[in-house]
Parts: C-alpha cells; structure tokens; sequence
C-alpha cells in the first residue's frame, strides 16, 4: 500500500466513525503536510445541525486551528467524495496543494446526495437566485477596507 491510499484509508476510517455515530453521511477527510497527518474530520451535519459541517471544512478548521493560521500551502487533502462547490472553494481559499478522491459526484449522486445539482446550477445560472442590491453602499464599504494601512486580503 503506498502512502496515498494509506492516508485515504485514514479517510475512509474517518467517514465510517461519523457513519457508526450518526453525525452525517459517508463523507470523511484527512489533511497531510510533509507526510504527517495534521487534521481528521468527518460530516457533522446531522450532529451539528448545521449544512457546513461537511468532513472537508471540519478538517480545513482543524488543521488550521493545529498550525495557527489560514494559509494551509503545503498541505494535500484526502477525502472521501469530490468536494462540493462549498468545500471545493474553502480548499482553494485554505491553499491546500493537492485534492485526492474517492468517490465522483455521479456515485454521490447515486446514494442521494445533491452535489452535482450545485455544480450544474453553478455552471448554468447562478444569476437564477443571485440578485445584486446596493452595490454602492458595497463598494463605500470596500474603498474602506482598502484605505486601511494594516489589512489581509485573503
């Protein structure tokens, strides 16, 4: 077994406790810098009611907690299921190197999850439920933030 099915085995572990404890589908996730597992997380939806509580951002708030800071350059991410347009886009906004998956969004599908509707409605027509409203009482609000001296655009 080389070391990238040994860590998505740490993932698969990681779903099947969540599964076992009620917390949420199969969906489990494990963060690795420079071969050392950093964060472990799995679906707490149903524990947390709370539809953020994916296995993707429960790892991505670990390892950043762990290594005190945002910026997660360096790391790879093993998880179970093709990330989710919200996860998908926190891994990006964290910096993490590398994505490796399990299942497509097709087989995720196939057990009753919605994931590849967001993709499709990302896709197709976000303007279908995205309205833009006082845009320049925004941007007074953004020329704020970027007349302050000390900030992090991130």
């Amino acid at each position: 077994m080389n070391k990238n099915e040994k860590f998505m085995n740490v993932a698969i572990n990681e779903a099947k406790k969540g599964i076992a404890l009620n917390h949420g589908g199969p969906f489990g996730a494990v963060i690795v810098k420079d071969g050392k597992i950093i964060a472990k997380g799995h679906n707490k939806v149903v524990l947390k009611h709370d539809p953020t509580c994916h296995g993707e951002m429960e790892a991505i708030r670990k390892a950043s907690k762990k290594l005190n800071t945002f910026d997660l350059s360096g790391c790879e991410i093993y998880t179970t299921g093709y990330p989710c347009p919200m996860c998908f886009g926190a891994i990006l906004w964290s910096n993490i190197n590398k994505i490796y998956y399990g299942c497509n969004t097709t087989d995720t599908e196939l057990i009753g999850f919605r994931d590849k509707k967001f993709e499709e409605l990302l896709d197709d027509n976000p303007d279908s439920i995205c309205f833009e409203l006082n845009r320049d009482k925004c941007l007074k609000l953004y020329e704020e933030y970027t007349n302050l001296k000390n900030k992090t655009n991130y």
